[in-house]
């Protein structure tokens, strides 16, 4: 299967999303230059769907395991604090980076040894991070939302690079990088194995402990990545809020670009495209005016008509009526040449 028939439902119901939010809303699609960037609805698309973009890479990982991680919210909030709590202290910049980075990483060996080791349920493994991160993330910043007035931290959330927000950079970046390490090398074909069955994959000489290992913590460095957007955006580190619930859009994402749940066959590209459709939804709800308390509902409603056109019952549905429409008519012109 080719990368382009691959994501070919993702690409069509992107484009008919578009379509519909530039109806309600006729500039969606204009862009404008302003001093060294470029401005308009799509380019802030990009940059803010910049954390679920991230966060959909190192889950859709975890779930061509046939796991779950719903730490990396909370992942995000420690990292985000770690970090705000370095550039304050007058660690610098790049201490300030590598610590929330350190942070992102032990969160997910944390999540991977008690998955791969332990043996506990990938769902109960990462509920038990996602419950008490939150307190350390608030242990860290002592309960107030910590600021800092770093420039150079300030600038991976809200500077910009050859026009394009800094944050649209680092998701396409992250994505087509491990997208290519997971398909230029053996990689992505042992994640699948795991997926499909650990046991037959270990009995094959597949290392699954320390695969499974690496792959939690990959999803922790994507959300370190995802909390220093976050907290570079707001130039502060909000304990309470920062990644709330963005555990679930990062699932949806994933779901969206048609990877299955229950592991195995996986990609990354598609997972993007997936926060693209999320994220192209929240802002097109935002722009075209609809009251706040109807915008849950309206996207809940989206994205069930576009995972339901996705669905491999109906796919097969339309393969059948498109040969047996194409048969048809096959049929009748040999009818006719016949006559």
């Amino acid at each position: 299967m080719t990368l382009l028939k691959r994501i070919a439902p993702q690409l069509v119901a992107l484009a008919l999303l578009v379509a519909l939010v530039t109806v309600f809303y006729p500039g969606f699609l204009k862009i404008g230059v302003s001093g060294d960037r470029l401005v308009g609805p799509m380019v802030d698309v990009l940059k803010r769907g910049a954390p679920v973009a991230l966060l959909a890479v190192g889950m859709t990982l975890v779930i061509a395991t046939r796991g779950i991680d719903l730490s990396v919210g909370t992942t995000m909030a420690i990292c985000g604090a770690v970090a705000a709590w370095a550039v304050a202290g007058g660690w610098g910049l790049v201490p300030a980076l590598l610590l929330a980075l350190a942070a992102g990483a032990l969160a997910g060996l944390w999540n991977g040894l008690l998955v791969a080791v332990v043996g506990i349920q990938p769902f109960v493994a990462t509920l038990i991070l996602m419950t008490m991160g939150r307190g350390i993330a608030q242990l860290i910043t002592e309960g107030r939302i910590l600021t800092f007035t770093d420039a150079g931290f300030a600038f991976f959330g809200s500077g910009s690079l050859l026009g394009l927000p800094v944050p649209a950079w680092l998701w396409l970046a992250c994505g087509l990088g491990m997208a290519a390490l997971m398909r230029r090398s053996a990689l992505g074909l042992l994640v699948e194995s795991i997926g499909i069955n650990r046991r037959a994959s270990a009995l094959a000489g597949v290392n699954a402990t320390v695969l499974l290992i690496a792959v939690y913590v990959v999803s922790g460095l994507c959300a370190a990545l995802a909390g220093i957007v976050v907290t570079a955006d707001i130039r502060g580190a909000d304990a309470n809020n920062a990644g709330l619930w963005l555990e679930l859009d990062a699932i949806l994402a994933v779901v969206i670009g048609g990877n299955s749940l229950l592991g195995g066959r996986f990609s990354i590209i598609a997972s993007l495209l997936g926060a693209l459709i999320i994220q192209t939804i929240d802002t097109g709800i935002l722009l075209a005016g609809f009251p706040s308390e109807y915008n849950l509902v309206i996207k809940a409603g989206l994205v069930l008509v576009i995972l339901v056109l996705q669905s491999p019952r109906i796919a097969g549905e339309w393969r059948l009526w498109r040969d047996s429409h194409r048969a048809s008519r096959e049929a009748a012109l040999h009818r006719g040449a016949a006559k």
